[in-house]
């Protein structure tokens, strides 16, 4: 069981280094969705800027548009580098559970697309004239929210791996999925607004994750050896 993690610790490692060395190497593409989800807060805030009242009301739903859109833009090539060059093959040989490894890669594309974005939540809700009362519930359900987003985008693009050109198709497959937890994540926001109990969608947007942690892998490690086979 020792040897086990070990094994399970040292692949994860030695992956999360390559992912890594890869993020410095492309540092121009992996800022580009974090770029995206800027330019959208930004130009939504110059849109309507002149309506004071208008703008608090919209910036959570604005904020978690600009979220989910900034990790869809990345999603096509979460394995799609990995199956050009051949690694997913190595991951398939790998003495080391395949969904342990599409866990660790999708940890990765959440930490390079999302957690930029958590950080720079603050800034960008007092552009949008986010109330500070609401920031702690955005910041819980954006927390609970972006792994939800980046697990069940994992199963899409693992499906779509072995196609050309399937950007699109990824997002259409895509969307579909993400619009709950976006109906949650900004819900639970509003409801807090509004002086209602915004636990619900808290809950229900942790126990999706929950659920996702535990399924979202094992079904993105079938459908990539679908796609090799």
């Amino acid at each position: 069981m020792i040897a086990r993690n070990a094994s399970l610790a040292g692949a994860a490692s030695a992956l999360v280094r390559r992912d890594l060395q890869l993020v410095w190497r492309r540092r121009s593409d992996v800022l580009q969705p974090a770029l995206f989800a800027v330019l959208v807060v930004v130009l939504f805030a110059l849109a309507l800027g002149a309506e004071d009242q208008l703008l608090p009301k919209v910036a959570s739903a604005v904020l978690w548009l600009a979220v989910l859109l900034a990790g869809l833009l990345s999603l096509d090539g979460l394995f799609r580098g990995d199956a050009e060059d051949g690694s997913l093959e190595q991951w398939m040989l790998a003495p080391v559970p395949l969904p342990w490894l599409v866990l660790v890669r999708t940890a990765m594309h959440w930490a390079t697309t999302a957690v930029p974005l958590l950080v720079a939540t603050p800034l960008l809700g007092q552009l949008l004239a986010l109330p500070s009362s609401q920031l702690p519930v955005l910041m819980a359900s954006l927390a609970l929210g972006t792994p939800l987003l980046s697990l069940i985008g994992a199963v899409i693009a693992a499906l779509t791996v072995g196609m050309k050109r399937s950007g699109i198709l990824v997002a259409l497959l895509a969307l579909p999925l993400y619009v709950p937890v976006l109906v949650f994540g900004a819900g639970s926001v509003v409801a807090a607004s509004q002086g209602l109990d915004p636990n619900g969608a808290l809950l229900l947007l942790g126990a999706g994750l929950v659920a996702s942690l535990l399924l979202a892998p094992l079904a993105a490690a079938a459908a990539l050896r679908i796609a090799l086979n």
